[in-house]
C-alpha cells in the first residue's frame, strides 16, 4: 500500500510539472479544482441567448447560524420542511425562430445567415435527404447490409455542422452524416463505407453507417450506446491543456441520457470545466421505447443544471434556431471554457434503423403526422420567401444529386474488397502469433468454400 501511494504521489507530481502547475488554466482565469471555493457567478457574456442566474450561483453571506459553511460554499438554513419539487409545473421553454410555414417569429432574436450558407445549408439537406432515400432503398434490394437513415433529423445535423469550424472536433453517434457531408466527406466516400471496399477509410473492417474521418476531425462512429460522450470529455480536456481556439462537439439521442456514461460525462465535464457541446437529438424514442417510459423529467436540458452545466432547448426542426444556439453555445464554451447542453426537439420520421419496423410500436398516423411537418421544407419555404430559391432550381438540384448517389453506389460496388490481410494489420507493430493462426484459418475457410465470400476480394 505504501508503496502504491509512493508511486501515485510521483505520477501527480509529474503531472503537476508537465502541466506547469496548471499554470495555463490559471492563466485564463479558470477553477480546474475549485471544490471547496465559495464563488460567484460569472459575467454573462454578449450572445443572443440569455441565461439566467438565481440564488444558486450567488455569494451568499451569512453568519454560522444562518448557514452552513460546508466545501462548496456556504448552504443557507431554513427552518421549513421543504422538499425540492420532482418537477416545474411549466415546462422549459423551446427555443424558436421559424413557425412552421417559414416565418419569422415576430421579436425573435437570432444569427443572421447570408443568402450563401443558406443556400448551400439547404442544399446539404436535400442532399442527405436524397442519400438517405437511396441508400435504404439499396438496403431493401440487399445491396447493403443495414442502413440507418436521418429523416426529421436532418436540420440537427446540417444546422449544427454550419455553425462549427472545421477545428472542432466531432464525436457522433450514428445519425450524424450530415455533419460529416457538410465538411466535406463525399458522397462516393460514403458509399466506399456503406460497401466497405478498398476505399473505405476504415478498410471493410466497420459495419455500414459508421463512418470516421481523420482529416474532417470526425471521429469513427461506435455501436456502442454513450461512450462517445466520456470520451469527448477527454479530448475537451486535452484542447483545454493545449489552449486551442476550439470545442469538442458530441451528438446523442435521448435514449442515451438512460446509459450511465451520460451522467458522469456531464459531471466530469462541469467539474473539469472543458469546452464541449453535448448535442441531445431528442426525438421521442429510443428505438421502441417513448420517452415518456424512458424518465419523468422534463426532457434532456433540464438534467444539465443539476450537473452545473449550462443548457438550452431549442425546436430542433428549426434551422435558424438550431443555428444561433450551436454558435451561441461553441462562443461560450471556447471563451469561458465551459460545458454546454443542446436538447433539440426533433421527432423521428423513419425507423430506428433498416432492422427496424417501427410501426409495431406506434401508429402510421402518428408518422405522417410528423412527416408532413418536415423540418427541410420549413426551411425551404424560408430561403424562398427571401428569395433566394425557386421551384425550377429544386426540381435541377434534386435530379443531379439523384444522379450522383446511384452513380457513387455503382461505382462503390465494382470496387474490389480491401485485401484479407488488413484484417489483421494496425493494430500491432509485429502481427503475433495467434492473429497469424487466425489468419491461416480464414484463408483455408475460403478455399473450402469460395462462394461463400466475395468474389473480388484479394487473398
Amino acid at each position: 500500500m505504501a508503496t502504491w501511494i509512493s508511486r501515485s504521489t510521483r505520477s501527480f507530481s509529474h503531472f503537476l510539472q508537465r502541466a506547469g502547475s496548471l499554470s495555463i488554466l490559471h492563466q485564463r482565469g479558470l477553477r480546474p479544482f475549485s471544490y471547496f471555493e465559495s464563488t460567484k457567478g460569472r459575467e454573462q457574456i454578449e450572445c443572443p441567448h440569455k441565461y439566467e442566474k438565481d440564488n444558486y450561483h450567488l455569494e451568499i453571506n451569512l453568519d454560522e447560524n444562518q448557514a452552513l459553511d460546508f466545501p462548496g460554499g456556504k448552504i443557507p438554513f431554513t427552518s421549513q420542511m421543504k422538499f425540492i419539487p420532482e418537477s416545474s409545473e411549466t415546462r422549459l421553454a423551446c427555443y424558436r425562430v421559424l413557425d412552421k410555414n417559414g416565418y419569422q417569429i415576430p421579436g425573435s432574436v437570432f444569427e443572421q445567415v447570408s443568402k450563401d450558407l443558406a443556400v448551400k445549408m439547404y442544399r446539404k439537406m436535400v442532399t442527405l435527404q436524397i442519400m438517405d432515400s437511396i441508400f435504404d432503398e439499396a438496403k431493401k434490394q440487399g445491396r447493403l447490409s443495414f442502413y440507418l437513415t436521418t429523416l426529421g433529423e436532418e436540420v440537427i445535423n446540417i444546422a449544427s455542422a454550419a455553425a462549427l469550424t472545421s477545428d472542432d472536433i466531432v464525436l457522433p453517434q450514428y445519425r450524424e452524416p450530415g455533419v460529416l457531408l457538410w465538411r466535406g466527406f463525399t458522397l462516393q466516400e460514403f458509399a466506399n463505407q456503406l460497401l466497405g471496399n478498398k476505399g473505405d477509410n476504415g478498410k471493410g473492417r466497420q459495419m455500414p453507417i459508421h463512418y470516421g474521418s481523420n482529416k474532417l476531425n470526425y471521429f469513427t462512429v461506435s455501436s456502442t450506446i454513450a461512450t462517445q460522450l466520456p470520451q469527448a470529455v477527454g479530448v475537451a480536456y486535452s484542447l483545454k491543456m493545449d489552449t486551442k481556439e476550439a470545442c469538442v462537439v458530441t451528438y446523442f439521442g435521448d435514449g442515451t441520457t438512460s446509459e450511465g456514461d451520460f451522467h458522469a460525462a456531464l459531471n466530469l465535464a462541469a467539474v473539469l470545466e472543458v469546452p464541449v457541446i453535448f448535442v441531445c437529438r431528442n426525438n421521442g424514442w429510443a428505438i421502441s421505447t417513448p420517452v415518456a417510459e424512458q424518465f419523468r423529467s422534463d426532457g434532456i436540458a433540464i438534467k444539465g443544471q443539476a450537473y452545473g452545466v449550462r443548457s438550452i432547448r431549442v425546436d430542433g426542426n428549426d434551422a435558424l434556431a438550431v443555428y444561433s444556439a450551436i454558435r451561441a453555445a461553441r462562443k461560450m464554451a471556447i471563451k469561458e471554457q465551459r460545458p454546454i447542453l443542446v436538447e433539440a426537439m426533433a421527432y423521428r420520421v423513419g425507423d430506428h434503423a433498416s432492422s427496424d419496423d417501427s410501426t409495431k410500436y406506434r401508429s402510421k398516423e402518428e408518422i405522417e403526422y410528423w412527416r408532413r411537418r418536415s423540418s427541410v421544407a420549413r426551411f425551404r419555404k424560408w430561403i424562398q420567401k427571401n428569395g433566394w430559391w425557386s421551384d425550377v432550381e429544386e426540381f435541377e438540384f434534386r435530379g443531379n444529386i439523384r444522379e450522383q448517389v446511384l452513380q457513387a453506389i455503382q461505382v462503390a460496388e465494382k470496387e474490389e474488397k480491401p485485401p484479407l490481410v488488413d484484417l489483421f494489420t494496425d493494430v500491432y507493430d509485429q502481427i503475433p502469433s495467434n492473429l497469424q493462426e487466425q489468419e491461416r484459418y480464414i484463408r483455408d475457410a475460403v478455399k473450402r468454400g469460395p462462394k461463400e465470400y466475395p468474389s473480388n476480394m484479394t487473398l
